[in-house]
């Protein structure tokens, strides 16, 4: 095995982003591409949560509000908002959020878990925290962002 090999094995790539006041990540790997806030088209009877679908080059994306979705307040998205593409199972979606902040590299050790306290909604999304820098991160599932009537669709 070579040195570049286990590197990879230890580290991690994460993309940290800002919704609301918070901060979350994901792994990079899931990450397809970032792109500037688009109007979405609303679809009849979906959750809450879904602000609608956009056009990505002739393949319809759902887009998932993630402060809705985590039951933070939401906030109308600006042209300062950005969409994250991600691949989740066999889909692809965009996760609205405020902003990219940072690309981090993290051990699998530096990850401490969620604390007892949190919501059951939490444990559902947040993996774990990661203290940067004063600040504690939540690294986030995708696992259980899209609802499953979009997943079968």
């Amino acid at each position: 095995m070579g040195k570049s090999e286990k590197v990879e094995d230890d580290h991690k790539e994460l993309i940290a982003f800002r919704v609301g006041r918070q901060e979350f990540c994901i792994d990079v790997m899931i990450v397809r591409e970032i792109r500037g806030w688009t109007m979405a088209t609303a679809l009849p009877r979906s959750p809450h949560y879904v602000r609608g679908v956009i056009n990505l080059r002739g393949a319809v994306l759902p887009i998932v509000d993630l402060a809705v979705r985590l039951g933070l307040p939401s906030a109308e998205p600006t042209a300062r908002n950005v969409i994250i593409v991600v691949q989740s199972g066999g889909q692809q979606i965009g996760l609205l959020v405020d902003a990219v902040s940072d690309i981090l590299t993290a051990k699998d050790d530096q990850v401490q878990p969620s604390p007892d306290v949190s919501s059951e909604l939490v444990r559902c999304f947040v993996r774990g925290l990661l203290p940067v820098d004063g600040r504690m991160i939540s690294l986030i599932s995708l696992d259980q962002v899209l609802p499953a009537e979009l997943e079968a669709a």
